[in-house]
């Protein structure tokens, strides 16, 4: 069998992934009923990192291996991701991504989902957020087993590009697991039948990022936050990935 560019797992890592991705998904329900309008973005980071400690786990972004300024990413309307919780207060109609990586038993999952404060998206915004998710999904239908990285990267563009999205082509998904970011890069375009060749046993961490405008993107004064750089409004849906036998197992839900 090749080499496993993600890095073997044994049976106890996958659990622990397993266990860890059950744990973003349930702080993920926990911040669609903290935040709301008048919350602001560091008393959701505060939340978080409360949580993440209550369901016994660690923020990986705030270890050596990251140092970021935060237990989560919050990236608010323009914003992408990687956004620095601020003192900003949400308001009503805010679109903001929330995107966390947790260490359980010393493995590493990752996960993302836009939302929208304090009322059901509609329009412009709804397509926006529908189809990037939509997106996401296609990318993970895409592996059947062993699965070359452009077959997930092709699925994914085919329904941002059908839905006249921005794709954001220099941020790119990739391997996780012993390490938040590992080999290989999971872009969110691409040509079937091209790229590394995932084998059964690898995980990948799969988001796709659409905006409503264009794909040129800007980093913010902070040297973390990435925008839009025409500032129209972004969304980002991700999910950690194990490559089976036949297909793909989710790790990051309940």
């Amino acid at each position: 069998m090749p080499e496993l560019i993600t890095g073997q797992k044994t049976p106890e890592q996958l659990q622990a992934m397993r266990e860890g991705g059950k744990i973003i998904a349930q702080i993920f329900d926990d911040i669609r009923g903290f935040v709301h309008e008048g919350v602001n973005e560091k008393q959701t980071n505060d939340f978080v990192a409360a949580k993440i400690a209550e369901y016994g786990a660690e923020a990986t972004y705030t270890t050596d291996e990251v140092r970021f300024p935060g237990v989560i990413c919050i990236s608010t309307n323009d914003e992408i991701v990687h956004g620095v919780p601020t003192d900003y207060i949400f308001a009503k109609g805010d679109v903001v991504g929330f995107d966390l990586v947790i260490t359980c038993k010393g493995m590493k999952t990752d996960a993302a989902f836009t939302m929208v404060i304090d009322e059901q998206p509609s329009g412009a915004i709804k397509h926006l957020l529908q189809t990037t998710e939509r997106s996401l999904y296609a990318g993970i239908d895409a592996i059947k087993g062993p699965v070359r990285i452009g077959d997930i990267s092709a699925a994914i563009e085919k329904v941002l590009r059908e839905g006249r999205l921005g794709i954001i082509r220099e941020l790119v998904g990739h391997g996780v697991g012993h390490k938040m970011h590992m080999p290989p890069d999971v872009p969110n375009y691409g040509q079937r039948g091209t790229g590394v060749l995932l084998q059964p046993g690898e995980t990948i961490a799969i988001e796709p990022m659409a905006t409503l405008g264009g794909e040129k993107i800007k980093e913010l004064d902070d040297n973390w936050t990435f925008a839009t750089r025409d500032g129209s409004i972004a969304a980002h849906f991700e999910h950690t990935i194990l490559i089976t036998q036949n297909g793909a197992e989710i790790l990051t839900k309940k």
